[in-house]
């Protein structure tokens, strides 16, 4: 019988992770045990470590993902055929706080930005072109098209940006709230050296309704054009971009503190290493720059079910701790509200790649915050205000929420991904595959390769990756390496909706 290779994460479990495709007959050795493994296991997929009477929990990251729906023998294949979720009860919480959570810290260390009106720093300096309603995208990516041959990138201008959205009109109420404080917060997203907003003039999101939402603001570098009010909006649009790039001339970097930095973390089209790999190493990088005083921010609240009782004993105080609860309970009652099961969550891809519950997705999804203090919880649409770790209320979709956390001020993305996606966002997004098979056949999609964590041999290797890790991503905010997003210019944006369309 030829040796088979698997990894057990917490020393409870009673599952561990097949690192290949492992045959029946194999032995995988854990924690000494030899076990004979009894069906085939896809990589990334779980195996038995002992026998799990029908009934009992399946626990992975110390932690229960789910209860088996019948007796599973030592050494079987465990997956959503013989294990299901209980997700879906709701629960009680009481506040434990957890003393070893990393607190927000200080340090000298400093990143090269470009400093802002309302004193953010942007680590990009793009000429934004954003629209208020849909009705407005076609005219703006033609003024955008045309700003793009004018206006060429240099050193310190890194070109015209369209975002445009479906969004903007035939909304009412909280709806209509959420997607003007969206919109608000990408304008004044400090990777913007200047924005032109486009509206239509008649939308329901119209520039009175948008302006309550944005503040102060430099009306040099902002600047609105209403179609229709303009006899030729190419031509107006382009004189506007015009006094945008004007204003723009003298823009450069400049030494800013850490602690004005804001990098949000996330993840799509997960798998079983996601979470012992990409996650776990994103996790060691925040611990990182949290300690020196920056801002990291997690969204996907569904992707936090099963292991929000970790989160919420994160929390930096009982306020915060309130929060959180409130933030899990708000999200179980809009699933309720449509009748639908935040157990629902996982894809077919997740399961394929050996995820089989939401609390298995969750506790691998979580990893990424690694043991930071929660210090906010922030409200969609909403700008976060303090170091640490903040928690931005928002869905697992990809689009919508991580437009929720770069409306929130953050400037880079950092993106963990298993099954491969290369979307990109409202801004850089640097992106680690948790698997090096993904990173070699999508080089074009991948800028970090996580799946050599499973490969390191000592302490000082894994150390030697999560330096390899923190330098790069100081090359990218730096302007010093553009993601695989950027070289290829995939951008967007998405809004959450939650209302009628009238």
């Amino acid at each position: 019988m030829s040796q088979a290779k698997g990894i057990k994460i917490y020393s409870r479990d009673n599952v561990a992770v097949a690192l290949t495709p492992l045959e029946k007959g194999n032995v995988a050795e854990i924690d000494n045990s030899e076990i004979v493994l009894l069906e085939n296991i896809p990589d990334a997929h779980k195996f038995a470590l002992t026998d799990i009477p029908a009934g009992d929990p399946v626990i992975k990251y110390g932690n229960t993902i789910g209860i088996t729906i019948t007796d599973i023998k030592k050494g079987s294949w465990v997956h959503d055929h013989n294990m299901s979720t209980c997700a879906n009860t709701r629960k009680s919480y009481e506040y434990t706080y957890n003393q070893e959570a990393v607190l927000p810290g200080g340090s000298a260390e400093t990143f090269m930005g470009y400093s802002r009106y309302d004193g953010s720093v942007g680590i990009r300096n793009h000429l934004a072109v954003i629209p208020t309603v849909f009705c407005a995208n076609g005219p703006l990516q033609k003024i955008a098209s045309i700003a793009k041959e004018k206006y060429k990138k240099t050193e310190n201008f890194d070109g015209i940006l369209p975002l445009t959205h479906p969004y903007g009109c035939s909304q009412t109420g909280k709806d209509l709230e959420t997607t003007g404080r969206t919109i608000a917060g990408i304008i004044k997203n400090p990777n913007f050296g200047g924005v032109l907003v486009v509206s239509l003039g008649c939308e329901i999101n119209d520039l009175v309704q948008l302006k309550k939402y944005m503040g102060n603001f430099d009306p040099s570098r902002i600047k609105f054009l209403v179609l229709q009010e303009s006899e030729d909006e190419l031509a107006d649009g382009m004189a506007l971009c015009d006094e945008i790039r004007e204003a723009m001339n003298e823009d450069k970097r400049t030494p800013a503190p850490l602690s004005k930095l804001h990098i949000a973390l996330n993840c799509g089209g997960s798998d079983g290493f996601s979470g012992i790999t990409a996650n776990k190493i994103t996790g060691s990088l925040a611990e990182r720059l949290v300690s020196a005083g920056a801002t990291v921010s997690m969204t996907e609240v569904p992707e936090m079910f099963g292991a929000e009782h970790i989160l919420m004993n994160r929390a930096i105080n009982q306020e915060v701790f309130c929060q959180v609860v409130s933030l899990i309970e708000n999200y179980a009652d809009y699933f309720q509200r449509y009748g639908e099961k935040v157990s629902d969550n996982p894809t077919q891809g997740n399961k394929a790649g050996g995820l089989s519950t939401i609390e298995e997705k969750s506790l691998g999804c979580i990893q990424k915050g690694g043991n930071c203090a929660v210090t906010e919880v922030v409200a969609y649409g909403g700008r976060a205000s303090k170091q640490g770790l903040v928690l931005v209320s928002g869905p697992g979709n990809d689009l919508t929420g991580v437009t929720g956390q770069i409306a929130a001020g953050a400037v880079l993305t950092i993106f963990t991904t298993g099954r491969g996606t290369p979307c990109g966002f409202a801004g850089p997004t640097f992106r680690l595959a948790s698997n090096s098979v993904l990173a070699e056949k999508k080089k074009g999609w991948i800028d970090f390769d996580a799946g050599r964590l499973l490969r390191v041999q000592s302490p000082q290797e894994e150390q030697e990756l999560q330096d390899e890790l923190y330098q790069k991503v100081l090359e990218v905010i730096n302007g010093n390496y553009l993601t695989k997003n950027e070289i290829n210019e995939y951008y967007q944006m998405g809004i959450l909706r939650d209302g009628v369309t009238l």
